[in-house]
């Protein structure tokens, strides 16, 4: 069943999260070398990959005690709170190797091998698996998050440089922090009550 609730929670959560990462940086870099359209269908179809993947993870996790379910998953939010909170900020443009020629193939191409290779295993997947294993709806779980992780997509590869005036990165970083860390206490306060 769809839970606008649920799907709302999981994109603010998951897009709060997925800004100040190196992957919307990533995507900005590509989208001035290249038709953005030809990045974001590349990169859009990784995302989803790694989605269904996080999803698939956190729909395992349901089949555990709720009670040691909720334990873990809030450990987990508190280690990515403390991960956004710790890490070091990285400049640069993460080593990208233009393709050689402007074909969707070739571009949508160097877009999905990019987001796959560095989305592997990221917090956000991470966070997606959580959010799955916490409401036990990976409908809602899935599509909130996909529509996340395209919207910073898109935020990057079209208007990242635009955004990053007006919004300091750092502040980004904190409130996503902040939500994983009421995420971590709601979880850990039902592991602990029952």
């Amino acid at each position: 069943m769809l839970s606008i609730t649920i799907m709302a929670i999981t994109f603010g959560v998951v897009f709060l999260a997925e800004l100040p990462d190196k992957t919307a940086m990533a995507g900005l870099v590509l989208g001035t070398r290249y038709r953005a359209s030809y990045v974001f269908a590349g990169v859009a179809a990784a995302f989803a990959v790694h989605v269904a993947l996080a999803i698939a993870a956190g729909s395992v996790l349901t089949l555990l005690p709720q009670r040691l379910v909720q334990a873990v998953v809030g450990v987990l939010f508190l280690a990515g709170a403390a991960m956004l909170l710790l890490k070091k900020s990285d400049d640069g443009d993460e080593g990208i190797k233009a393709p050689s020629d402007q074909s969707f193939w070739k571009v949508s191409g160097a877009g999905f091998m990019l987001i796959l290779v560095a989305e592997f295993g990221d917090l956000t997947q991470i966070m997606t698996a959580n959010l799955a294993a916490r409401y036990d709806s990976p409908l809602s779980v899935g599509l909130g998050a996909v529509l996340a992780l395209w919207a910073v997509a898109g935020l990057g590869i079209v208007g990242g440089r635009t955004l990053l005036r007006y919004v300091p990165l750092k502040l980004i970083t904190k409130i996503a922090a902040g939500l994983m860390l009421v995420l971590a206490g709601l979880s850990l306060y039902e592991a602990v009550a029952g």
